[in-house]
């Protein structure tokens, strides 16, 4: 079957990044709804949402072993070519994630190293900082003993229990006006990622997000009250999670990742 895309600007080849290969042109429709999956109990969801033209959020989830990862990445609006930024950025923190738990490096550890080198894969994007592409980022673990987060930005992390009061597991990394004080990207200075642990008694989510969807649901108890009672079904969670944000407006780009937690027992 012949999956070549056609240009809508000058009917040329698309890339596999969504760029015409003859006039450089962003796919509008590329990568507008996204869903994938890890194995049981890892799901993301991507939209375009209902005012943008190009979805310049990404995620990957993978599983190895014991380890689940997630990293969810927004796309800097005002630098070139966002959505670019943040595949990088997603991608090549998975991979370092996968490959440092597997040689059981600690997760702090192997969070740290993902966000600084996915800071350099998107700084090598640029050909000056006047033309740096950028986006936020947020990382997440979750695997014996716990869950973990790390990012850059204001994307967030949370922990979502089955029971229970929830918490958000990051900080914005914001100003005045809410101006992103901190991202990846040529211009941004050195990676400089928070990181944090949270051992959960209960069974829950980790949830990741941008902020096409925090923005319509800020909180833990907001957010679960969004999730319903389906079950522990994280494809059903992030559907709807995204599926909220877009019926309030979908005034931007919104990404979820949802990891499904249970606690080891006592003494493991």
């Amino acid at each position: 079957m012949d999956e070549t895309l056609m240009c809508v600007r000058c009917g040329g080849t698309v890339a596999p990044d969504g760029v015409c290969w003859h006039c450089g042109a962003v796919q509008p429709a590329f990568r507008a709804h996204l869903e994938i999956t890890a194995g049981a109990d890892a799901a993301g969801v991507s939209d375009g949402g209902r005012r943008r033209g190009i979805n310049a959020d990404a995620l990957a989830l993978a599983t190895d072993g014991e380890w689940t990862v997630g990293v969810v990445c927004d796309g800097v609006s005002m630098s070139p070519r966002p959505e670019r930024a943040a595949r990088v950025a997603a991608e090549t923190a998975a991979s370092i994630l996968v490959a440092r738990l597997r040689g059981e490096t600690v997760p702090e550890v192997a969070l740290h190293e993902a966000a600084v080198r996915a800071g350099r894969a998107v700084s090598a994007l640029a050909a000056s900082e006047d033309t740096a592409p950028a986006c936020t980022f947020v990382a997440g673990v979750a695997g014996p003993g716990g869950v973990w987060s790390a990012w850059v930005g204001d994307s967030r992390a949370y922990w979502l229990p089955d029971e229970g009061p929830g918490m958000t597991l990051t900080e914005d990394a914001t100003g005045r006006h809410d101006a992103l004080t901190a991202w990846l990207g040529r211009d941004a200075g050195p990676v400089t990622p928070h990181v944090r642990g949270y051992r959960p008694l209960v069974p829950g989510r980790l949830l990741l997000c941008t902020d096409g969807l925090w923005r319509y649901l800020p909180d833990a108890a907001r957010l679960r009250a969004a999730l319903g009672r389906h079950g522990p079904d994280a494809r059903a969670d992030a559907r709807a999670l995204v599926g909220h944000a877009l019926d309030a407006g979908g005034r931007d780009n919104v990404t979820a990742a949802v990891i499904r937690v249970v606690p080891s027992p006592p003494g493991r």
